[in-house]
């Protein structure tokens, strides 16, 4: 096999130019193969206060020219190991949430069927059912570590039974999730009552809170993740509001006290050794955004999800 097409050099063509591709990586028209692709759904009908996700990928696309080719944070130097694509947008339909589903499910299912892994950028975090639909049908139950302020698990909101705060409720209906190995990360924030934590609990899924991220640090959290998940396949799902608004306040739905960036980033490099899947990064909402910061943070979580992706593909794993 011939070696990975990387991303355009820095020292030829400034990073301010040229085509924003995700880490100014190849689009997926000019390899013959790819091993991971970086996917965009620009998609955000299932909100339920602040719109503005469906801008979401090409702001964390623009974002990522800085990224660089090796990763110091997980020794690995993704683009080199792997064949890491961009595979511009998975198009949907913004009047319709159930067509949008159905044809993100039809889109990741493509990718999926020849072997390419999948990182993608959102959109809302409705677009995360299609995406572990298709992960389902060729891996079977999947574990999850689900980073967000919000436990995502309403039943339907106003009657509604697919919004980007139901994906997971309808996942574990439908025997998506492994629920022995399910978790979320970073949750906080007033609740509509005490029967969300009821249900959620019912559901399997496990609670670490941002307060106790704070409390046990990163390092004893990530080590008892690994031992829930085991070597089950993972798909991680991070909606950018489990970062407080000082690390990304350009989302829908911000809440105070959430985790850093370094905090995040540090949390899903203790996932390394996991048999991750797939992955997700949503809710970035570039019209609230100031400097890039959510778009930014946004895409340095993105470069770890295929660092982990290409790590896994170089052990064969």
């Amino acid at each position: 096999m011939n070696a990975p097409i990387g991303p355009t050099d820095s020292s030829l063509v400034p990073r301010f130019a040229g085509p924003a591709t995700f880490a100014r990586l190849p689009r997926i028209d000019q390899v013959e193969k790819a091993d991971i692709a970086v996917v965009g759904v620009p998609f955000d009908t299932g909100v339920s206060y602040r719109p503005g996700a469906r801008f979401g990928p090409s702001a964390i696309r623009e974002a990522s020219r800085l990224l660089r080719p090796y990763n110091p944070g997980l020794d690995v130097s993704p683009f080199a190991h792997a064949q890491v694509v961009d595979a511009g947008d998975i198009a949907v339909n913004p009047f319709s949430i159930g067509d949008a589903v159905e044809t993100l499910d039809e889109g990741a299912s493509r990718f999926v069927r020849e072997g390419t892994r999948l990182v993608t950028l959102g959109g809302d975090h409705t677009i995360a059912l299609p995406l572990l639909r298709s992960l389902h049908r060729v891996h079977g139950p999947i574990a999850m570590v689900h980073f967000d302020a919000h436990l995502d698990t309403w039943d339907t909101y106003f009657g509604e039974p697919y919004t980007h705060g139901t994906p997971f409720r309808r996942a574990v209906e439908e025997g998506i999730l492994d629920t022995e190995a399910i978790c979320h990360v970073g949750t906080r924030g007033p609740l509509y009552g005490k029967k969300d934590l009821e249900d959620d609990r019912r559901f399997g899924f496990g609670i670490v809170t941002s307060a106790d991220v704070m409390r046990k640090g990163v390092d004893e959290i990530a080590d008892a993740l690994r031992q829930r998940i085991g070597n089950r396949p993972l798909y991680v799902s991070v909606d950018i509001d489990v970062l407080d608004p000082a690390h990304a306040p350009g989302t829908g739905t911000p809440e105070a006290g959430g985790l850093t960036s370094r905090e995040l980033l540090e949390i899903l490099r203790g996932l390394a050794a996991c048999n991750l899947v797939g992955a997700d990064v949503v809710e970035v909402a570039p019209a609230y955004d100031h400097a890039q910061i959510t778009a930014t943070a946004a895409s340095h979580v993105a470069y770890d999800l295929v660092s982990v992706l290409a790590l896994h593909h170089t052990t064969g794993a």
